[in-house]
């Protein structure tokens, strides 16, 4: 167990490199490199804050676990959803839900498919700030599909498991080699034994009204993803105007084996929003 003293090194660490990301003026245009030291004193952030944490696909709130405790140590409160992945619609009604309970500014941080379920469901008014970490950002009327299909389809989808039910799963072999590919194998392992079938039309299933078109939006970008192409989510972040930094050694699964860069990413936004 860390020490007291351990625990407020970490937090003002933590700060730090957030407020430097804030400093920094990095723009959809200029990717960075997070976190980046720094040598200014954090602000406050706004009373009550909370990070509710969206998963993606083959995934769910456990995913979070390592970046849960770095968020709290600096300050803000975590809620981690667990979607039902049935459809677009009962994922974002789970993420209102939660947003409503929430007593002050809430940053919404969606991961993967995710992405998609913050798009859908951020409109809310305690919504201060959207934060995409290898994720999709759907504009109105486009699923997850129509922004993947003109593409040629990757070959770890192809080997995708398809269930009488029409719910689907990733091989182990993938999910170890492509999806958490800078994983401990241990750790990857007990990710394929414990990820979340999702049913196959949530990735058709169309946003509504996106949420980044009326509020500022995160993203963070695994510079060695091999489910969503580095490339096609910098796009999406600059279609969408947000503030883009890179964890550039990161796999798919940036808030499993770089949790202090997504951490840094949310206390960015949280610090950015409390200061407007």
């Amino acid at each position: 167990m860390k020490s007291i003293f351990q625990k407020l090194h970490l937090m003002g660490t933590l700060m730090l490199a957030a407020t430097s990301l804030v400093l920094s003026g990095c723009t959809s245009g200029n990717a960075q490199t997070v976190p980046v030291p720094a040598t200014t004193p954090a602000p406050q952030l706004a009373a009550n804050t909370t990070a509710v944490l969206v998963h993606g696909a083959w995934a769910d709130g456990s995913s979070w676990s390592s970046v849960i405790p770095l968020l709290q140590q600096a300050g803000l409160k975590v809620v981690a959803v667990q979607l039902p992945r049935a459809s677009l619609a009962d994922d974002a009604a789970t993420v209102k839900r939660t947003i409503d309970l929430q007593t002050g500014p809430v940053i919404l941080v969606g991961h993967s498919y995710g992405g998609s379920v913050i798009t859908e469901a951020g409109g809310n008014a305690k919504v201060a700030a959207l934060v995409y970490v290898s994720a999709f950002a759907p504009d109105a009327g486009q699923s997850v599909n129509d922004i993947t299909d003109p593409f040629p389809a990757p070959d770890w989808k192809n080997k995708i498991i398809a269930d009488e039910g029409g719910y689907l799963t990733l091989p182990t072999d993938i999910v170890t080699n492509v999806f958490a590919a800078d994983v401990p194998k241990d750790k990857a392992l007990q990710m394929a034994a414990t990820q979340g079938p999702l049913f196959n039309q949530c990735f058709g299933d169309k946003v509504s009204v996106p949420a980044w078109k009326t509020k500022a939006s995160w993203w963070l970008i695994g510079g060695q993803d091999q489910i969503i192409p580095p490339a096609l989510q910098q796009a999406m972040a600059q279609h969408i105007g947000a503030t883009v930094s890179t964890s550039p050694l990161s796999s798919h699964v940036v808030m499993v084996s770089h949790p202090d860069d997504v951490a840094a990413v949310i206390m960015a936004a949280a610090i950015k929003t409390a200061a407007q």
